[in-house]
């Protein structure tokens, strides 16, 4: 369990290294500029992370999902609001959102049990 979220997360570390090392100023300002986008603003870097969830899971990017469910962990979104969010990827994306919706689950759950099970809001 623990194995498959260290493995995601050193990849993602390594890679990002590897890539910002080669000091392309375009890509750079578009790291740059991701950072920025889910800094607290007019919205809540909370609410920042669940729609990037949704669009990642729309637009079927597995990797981006895994990183906004590491963030919305982050920041604190339950279990509910997070199957609101699934629910609005559905809804938006179609059927074909649904192999990335149980895979999005399996990973969630993989994180809370990191800690143990969610608390705040479950009821």
């Amino acid at each position: 369990m623990k194995d498959q979220i260290e493995e995601f997360r050193a990849y993602r570390a390594k890679m990002n290294e590897r890539i910002l090392a080669a000091d392309n100023k375009v890509i750079k300002r578009i790291y740059n500029i991701d950072t920025n986008t889910y800094m607290e603003g007019a919205l809540s870097s909370k609410v920042k992370e669940m729609l990037g969830l949704a669009t990642s899971m729309v637009l079927r990017c597995d990797d981006c999902i895994k990183y906004h469910l590491e963030k919305c962990y982050e920041q604190g979104v339950t279990t509910p609001e997070l199957f609101e969010v699934f629910a609005v990827a559905d809804v938006v994306g179609g059927t074909i959102v649904i192999p990335h919706l149980r895979r999005a689950v399996e990973y969630w759950e993989l994180l809370q049990a990191q800690t143990g099970p969610e608390v705040e809001n479950e009821k």
